[in-house]
């Protein structure tokens, strides 16, 4: 990735190799590049091109052109960058009707450059010709002149085409084919998301919309803090008490990783309901020893680091991953943590003998269905076929857990999807063993209200103001 210093800036010094070249007896005065837009257009390209997360490289741009963006110019970015993203879907069905052939046979850089251009048409409103005349400078700077025609003609006609609300009503689109295009969802997420809900009934279509809704708010930031009192983080942070965590703290703005507590691992950045599902597992009602914790998909610690900072003098924790890399992230995250072991190990064949803990954590694989909000192109990259094989690898990690733990002790099962076929119905194939028993989860947690899925937890970001994450308790008889 080209650094910003190579680049125009709002400061409007020479971006180099993506200005339009003139000849040297040109007099004309280059185009200055928008430094937000700019960014906001490599997060795209980057994304598309090279299957990069949005919620990584963002920063990283952010942070190498932060002298030549200010932090108004920083924030624009990234609602160009998250918004275009998450809105991928519903441009395309847009742009799809004013371009004369496939959008799959155009450039994929022209593309992304209709995707950000159109979007702050029909969602930031931002006035036509600022858009239109900034993504054609773009255009010019990143695939020429003659693209750069093609730019213009097509954002005009998105403008002339008028709001969001108004394009869904011209593609003429009813039930959930509209709900899909207004909430920014594949059709086959809207459908997901309809049966975790259990959305039929008085009120359950307005539900629905406002789950879907939700899912597209940019999420808070949260913390935990974890050997440092949360009163003391409160007021660090300038923060408020998250209301169902005791250690959360939940950010109206502010960068956490200026934090010093943050930056020591006394606390760290972590969603109040992934701090919850660690905590469903520290809560289960145990029968027998309480001496050895496994978090046998522990990567990339956050959950670890909590399990550690909580559990009972002379608890011994084992964190395992299968990648090497987020390893090395646990061991970063317990790095001050006494008497704890991380492997590099698969869950499903893990070097520990079976009956070996009195608690495991699982949090497994799945498709993230959970935490859109926080990486919007998921939403996108992932489809229905993933879900089968996702699954039955679960089922898999939980048979494996269920052998870890022993007799009287329990299984926390844990997913950030509400997708029935990774929750509910995985536990329902474990549960229908002789030797497993389901725990309910929500009287463990009496202060949350609305997450009881049957004996399983589900929250959700319109509810709860978190990520929609799934528990349920396992416990060996």
């Amino acid at each position: 990735m080209t650094s910003a210093g190579r680049r125009h800036g709002p400061s409007g010094r020479p971006a180099g190799p993506r200005t339009t070249q003139q000849r040297p007896e040109s007099r004309r005065v280059r185009p200055v590049l928008d430094g937000a837009r700019l960014t906001a257009y490599d997060v795209l390209e980057g994304v598309s091109a090279r299957a990069a997360y949005a919620n990584l490289l963002l920063p990283q741009l952010l942070r190498e052109r932060s002298a030549d963006l200010r932090p108004r110019d920083a924030a624009f970015a990234t609602q160009l960058a998250y918004g275009t993203l998450r809105a991928t879907g519903t441009l395309d069905a847009i742009l799809t009707g004013l371009v004369s052939r496939p959008l799959a046979e155009l450039d994929p850089k022209l593309l992304d450059l209709l995707r950000l251009g159109a979007y702050q048409i029909i969602d930031l409103r931002v006035p036509a010709h600022a858009a239109v005349d900034t993504t054609v400078a773009l255009a010019r700077a990143i695939v020429g002149t003659g693209a750069s025609g093609l730019v213009n003609a097509v954002l005009r006609k998105v403008a002339a085409g008028g709001t969001r609300e108004e394009w869904v009503a011209a593609l003429d689109v009813t039930g959930d084919d509209r709900l899909a295009l207004l909430t920014d969802h594949p059709l086959w997420i809207v459908a997901a998301w309809r049966d975790a809900l259990g959305a039929d009934g008085p009120g359950a279509e307005a539900e629905l919309e406002a789950a879907l809704l939700a899912d597209d708010e940019a999420p808070e930031v949260h913390l935990v803090a974890r050997s440092v009192d949360r009163a003391s983080l409160i007021a660090a942070s300038d923060g408020l008490p998250g209301p169902w965590s005791p250690y959360a703290v939940r950010l109206e703005g502010g960068d956490p990783g200026l934090l010093d507590d943050v930056r020591s691992g006394a606390a760290g950045v972590q969603d109040e309901g992934s701090q919850l599902a660690a905590l469903a597992l520290v809560r289960a009602p145990l029968e027998g020893p309480d001496a050895a914790w496994l978090d046998m998909c522990a990567g990339p610690g956050g959950k670890s680091a909590l399990l550690a900072a909580v559990r009972p003098d002379g608890v011994r924790l084992t964190a395992a991953d299968r990648s090497e890399h987020r390893v090395g992230l646990v061991a970063s995250a317990l790095r001050d943590a006494e008497d704890v072991e991380v492997l590099v190990a698969d869950g499903r064949s893990g070097p520990w003998e079976p009956g070996s803990f009195d608690r495991v954590l699982l949090d497994a694989p799945c498709t993230g269905l959970g935490a859109l909000r926080r990486r919007p192109e998921v939403r996108w990259r992932r489809t229905a076929d993933d879900v089968p094989q996702l699954a039955e690898l679960q089922g898999e990690l939980l048979t494996a857990a269920l052998a870890a733990v022993r007799p009287g002790g329990v299984v926390a099962y844990v997913t950030c999807s509400p997708h029935t076929a990774e929750t509910v119905d995985v536990v329902a194939a474990a549960a229908a063993r002789d030797d497993v028993e389901v725990l309910p989860v929500a009287p463990l947690f009496p202060g949350v209200p609305d997450a009881a899925r049957g004996d399983a937890w589900q929250l959700w970001p319109h509810r709860h103001g978190t990520d929609a994450m799934f528990v349920a308790l396992l416990r060996r008889v």
